[in-house]
C-alpha cells in the first residue's frame, strides 16, 4: 500500500485562458510537517501546451470531471512533458475516510 494518491487520464488545463486537453499522470500526498496536501506529476507532450506554455513557468487551472486545483507547470523534460505542481485540495478525488480508503485498496 503506497501513501500517495493519484489519477492518470485525461484532464483539461486553463492557460491564460486556453483550454487545453491533455493526458496527465499525477500524484499526492499529505505532509504532515507544513499540513497541506501536495500534488505533482507530468503531462503529456503536446504542441498546444507548448505553444501554450513557451517553456516558462505558467500557472494553470487543472480540471479532472468535476474536481479544480489551480497549479504550475514548469520544466518541461526533454520529450516536451512539463511538470504540473500544485498544493492543498488536487484536481482528483482522494479518499477523506477510513471506509473510501479501505473500498480504493480492495
Amino acid at each position: 500500500m503506497s501513501d500517495e494518491d493519484g489519477y492518470t487520464g485525461s484532464a483539461t488545463l486553463v492557460v491564460d485562458g486556453t483550454e487545453i486537453t491533455a493526458d496527465v499522470d499525477l500524484r499526492g500526498y499529505f505532509q504532515p510537517i507544513d499540513g497541506y496536501y501536495h500534488w505533482y506529476g507530468r503531462v503529456a507532450a503536446d504542441p498546444k501546451l507548448t505553444e501554450a506554455v513557451g517553456g516558462r513557468k505558467k500557472a494553470c487551472e487543472v480540471r479532472v470531471g468535476e474536481h479544480t486545483a489551480e497549479g504550475e507547470l514548469s520544466d518541461p523534460d526533454p520529450w516536451g512533458r512539463y511538470r504540473l505542481t500544485g498544493t492543498s485540495t488536487p484536481p482528483f478525488a482522494v479518499p477523506k475516510t477510513l471506509a473510501e480508503v479501505e473500498e480504493a485498496t480492495a
